[in-house]
């Protein structure tokens, strides 16, 4: 198959400090792909490594074809790429922005003025285009950086957590744009520590101190750790449900769900009745107690706990 990036046991150290551990991964072309974990898990320094910025301490990472250790200026010319500080200039107009990047990324003269309407077209942005950079909300910021980074259409974009502090209205029309870039045959790699974006990607690779726990569809994770049950437990006391469940036998997790709790069990036969009088002894009244397929957070946590017993 012809891949948009092909990672073979990347690794980029710190001195010391191991920041990605032995990556290999290969993403399609059209796909998005999505970078999970906690901050400092590696996946922003893997992506700069993608976009040419940083050279890797051993393996090898090919974008477009290209040798990002070799040619990373070559790289750079077929990415957009967009950090989650937003790299734009407070002090110019939504328009002068797009055409400073304009120039930043070598459009030919004949092209701009195409490009530009495209990038304000799909930004939803073109009513906003006089208006100062720094009066705009987070989510339009985050549409103008986005609009900035696709200028030169580029056929592989880095998304690295480009909605870390955006509201989630905001949050959920960003992910339609990556749809529609997606449909049209652009490459959207992204990164994200929000568990329910997980659920937005094609395929997804879980991050943990610098190495891929797990990689596949949000589905497939999903029922590869449907093996381990999970409860759905809402109770007339969360907090007091959470703790009483610790060292409960049979219990291996519980962890805050929206308004209740899931409860990660050996046995959902054996635990239930476990529960129940826990809870009872406690006078804390169950609503409702029933399994429940996994989320991405209870997938995730539960990687990393089975990374931690492994590493302790």
């Amino acid at each position: 198959m012809n891949w948009a990036v092909e990672i073979s046991d990347l690794v980029k150290t710190f001195g010391a400090f191991v920041a990605v551990d032995h990556v290999s991964l290969n993403v399609s072309r059209g796909e998005v792909f999505g970078f999970l974990g906690p901050n400092g898990a590696g996946k922003s320094t893997t992506i700069r490594i993608l976009c040419g910025l940083l050279l890797p301490t051993s393996g090898r990472a090919l974008v477009d074809g290209i040798d990002v250790a070799k040619d990373p200026e070559s790289v750079r010319q077929r990415i957009g790429y967009m950090s989650q500080r937003f790299s734009l200039y407070d002090d110019l107009t939504v328009e002068e922005n797009i055409n400073f990047f304009l120039g930043v990324y070598g459009v030919p003269n004949g092209l701009r003025a195409e490009r530009k309407q495209y990038a304000l077209h799909m930004a939803g942005i073109g009513e906003r285009r006089r208006m100062m950079t720094r009066t705009l909300s987070g989510g339009w910021k985050q549409r103008l950086a986005l609009a900035c980074a696709i200028l030169h259409a580029p056929p592989i974009l880095f998304l690295d957590e480009p909605t870390s502090g955006v509201d989630p209205i905001a949050r959920r029309a960003f992910w339609d744009l990556i749809y529609e870039m997606s449909a049209a045959g652009q490459t959207v790699f992204v990164s994200t520590h929000y568990m329910d974006e997980a659920e937005y990607c094609h395929r997804l690779a879980l991050m943990h101190r610098g190495r891929v726990i797990a990689l596949g569809a949000p589905a497939e994770l999903r029922r590869a750790a449907a093996e381990t049950p999970v409860l759905m437990l809402e109770s007339s006391d969360v907090l007091g449900s959470l703790r009483a469940l610790e060292g409960t036998p049979g219990v291996v997790n519980a962890a805050v769900f929206g308004g209740g709790l899931h409860v990660t069990v050996e046995s959902s036969e054996q635990a239930i009745p476990a529960i129940r009088g826990v809870l009872q002894d406690k006078g804390i009244a169950i609503r409702n107690l029933e399994p429940v397929e996994p989320s991405m957070e209870d997938v995730f946590v539960r990687l990393i706990e089975a990374e931690e017993r492994r590493a302790a």
